[in-house]
């Protein structure tokens, strides 16, 4: 077959342990032109039905991680009426486990990656705080669980992703002097924001490493001392004006920047 070819990922659970081995296998065949369709969540014969149509029409591999035996072995009867090449990654060693240890597997998907409530929320957080990164879909402020706001360099992104894994649905909103806050900000309750600042000699250190990274002249006025001073003043006087949290994250962690955020929004 020429072009792209697809394999199809089932899994009762998020399907992370089966493309993490494919993915793994893929290295030892670069040359191909291969795209992998996680299909997670696959636990009713209805889901497994919709899956193989799927497969089907892009005469694709089926490989397939399943718990429930009574669907795997409807996915391996599926896949040998339709034509479809497929594989089984866990049937056979819950088959062998349980021969070694003589008695049954308990069938229970998800219980790898702790799939439960929490497991999904941490999942819908980081997923809200990637595409609410430095400013973006700023409509979506009042929905966020915590709002950080500062210019640039002040840490906003680590530790909006650091938030993220712990569950809340973080945005963060870059200050720059000059350009008003976008108007929703003032939608959001002010007691789930809070505003960064740095010591301005280490904000210019990290603006200039930044500047040398990307091959750029670390003299310019993003990492002058004097302009940073300007734009921490701009950004305490917009925090003046509203009563948010302030925190300094000079010298601190991720992490103990953020147990201070959770803590001052009154969080845990």
């Amino acid at each position: 077959m020429t072009g792209q070819q697809q394999i199809f990922l089932l899994s009762d659970a998020t399907g992370e342990t089966a493309e993490k081995m494919v993915t793994a296998a893929l290295t030892q065949f670069r040359q191909k032109n291969v795209r992998q369709r996680r299909i997670s969540h696959v636990r009713t014969k209805t889901d497994i039905y919709e899956a193989l149509d799927e497969a089907l029409k892009e005469q694709g591999l089926v490989i397939y991680t399943i718990v429930n035996r009574e669907l795997a072995q409807l996915v391996h009867a599926e896949c040998n009426s339709l034509g479809l090449p497929s594989l089984d990654l866990l049937t056979p060693l819950l088959m062998r486990l349980s021969e070694f240890f003589g008695r049954e597997a308990g069938e229970t998907p998800g219980l790898l990656h702790g799939v439960d409530e929490a497991y999904f929320r941490r999942v819908e957080a980081v997923e809200f705080t990637v595409k609410h990164d430095d400013g973006q879909e700023t409509r979506n402020l009042p929905k966020a669980d915590i709002v950080l706001v500062g210019i640039s360099r002040t840490s906003k992104t680590p530790l909006s992703m650091y938030l993220a894994h712990r569950g809340y649905r973080v945005a963060n909103v870059p200050l720059v002097k000059g350009i008003a806050p976008p108007a929703e900000l003032a939608e959001v309750d002010p007691k789930r924001v809070a505003g960064l600042v740095l010591d301005p000699q280490r904000l210019v250190e990290l603006r200039a490493a930044r500047l040398r990274n990307l091959g750029q002249d670390p003299r310019t006025a993003y990492a002058d001392y004097e302009h940073v001073e300007e734009e921490l003043r701009y950004a305490r006087s917009i925090f003046r004006r509203n009563p948010w949290v302030v925190i300094d994250v000079t010298g601190k962690a991720v992490e103990e920047t953020a147990n201070e955020v959770l803590v001052k929004l009154n969080l845990i």
